[in-house]
């Protein structure tokens, strides 16, 4: 027979666990395009299986979302996978090359360091990448970044708007020209300030300068909507950012049915379906809530 400290201990250790169950999720995102669409995705699909939820979502930036979950301040938000590399100062591991490696790898010291768990990420890269206009990409038949280099040494018309970053950081353009064996001329360049990847598409789309190609991130909105196409990097000279959500161990201990909510959304949001919800906020000026909620019910994840 139980004591009457032992009843009361039972019952505490009962109330704090419901008391858990019961406390909001604070879902977090960052203050970008991407990061208000992927926050609204979470907070939705929670808000759809009756959790009560905090709203977060673009929080700020990296290291403030970042900061915020370590902390406890958030208990779940979309983060990318090569992030990892910084966030536990190992970049230059070949791992977070690879879309695989990446993610486990990650997700192992995370779950380690910070009891953090990486749900399932989605099948995208939002990395630096060249973007091509599609007339461009139609005639030469060019899809990745081995078609461009082909089509270069062949003498192929060319012209790149970017920012000084890119065109000099040793890790962004060098690394492409070094890897798949072509060299930019300093005619074939336009440098555009600030690192905007909105005005590096807009110039190769109105051709600004006879411009035909752009730095551009692999999930970037205004690429598919003003008829620009991003080349693939099979060599895998860029880090690979695949978005997943990251939670805390004492909250996915409370909700343990998140991955089953959760893992199936993300594995639908590959790289032309973000960019088509991107351009949706981007280019057309929609809310990211709404298109969030649009995409939910059309494919059936939410009711």
């Amino acid at each position: 027979m139980k004591s009457l400290q032992q009843w009361s201990a039972a019952g505490l250790l009962m109330l704090a666990a419901s008391a858990q169950a019961a406390e909001p999720v604070k879902v977090g995102s960052k203050i970008d395009t991407e990061g208000a669409l992927l926050g609204n995705i979470i907070l939705q699909v929670l808000e759809s299986h009756g959790v009560k939820t905090v709203n977060k979502v673009q929080l700020g930036t990296t290291p403030v979302v970042r900061g915020a979950i370590t902390s406890g301040e958030l208990d779940i938000y979309p983060e990318y996978t090569g992030n990892g590399a910084f966030f536990f100062k190992d970049e230059n591991d070949p791992a977070w090359k690879n879309a695989q490696q990446g993610y486990e790898k990650v997700k192992k010291l995370d779950q380690q360091q910070n009891k953090l768990t990486w749900l399932a990420a989605a099948p995208a890269n939002n990395t630096w990448t060249i973007a091509v206009r599609d007339d461009l990409a139609k005639n030469n038949k060019l899809t990745s970044l081995d078609d461009l280099s082909r089509y270069l040494k062949a003498g192929g018309d060319f012209k790149l708007a970017a920012s000084a970053e890119f065109i000099e950081r040793p890790d962004a353009l060098p690394a492409f020209e070094k890897a798949y064996g072509f060299d930019l001329k300093q005619n074939q360049l336009l440098s555009l300030a600030g690192g905007d990847t909105a005005v590096t598409i807009k110039a190769a789309a109105q051709q600004t300068s006879g411009v035909n190609a752009a730095m551009a991130y692999g999930t970037d909105g205004p690429v598919a909507a003003l008829g620009l196409q991003t080349l693939t990097d099979p060599k895998g000279v860029q880090p690979i950012y695949a978005p997943a959500p990251v939670v805390r161990d004492v909250v996915l201990k409370a909700y343990p049915e998140l991955p089953t909510w959760l893992d199936p959304v993300f594995a639908s949001l590959d790289e032309k379906t973000l960019q088509k919800l991107n351009a949706s906020i981007a280019v057309e000026g929609l809310d990211a809530k709404k298109v969030a909620a649009d995409y939910l019910k059309q494919k059936g994840f939410v009711k």
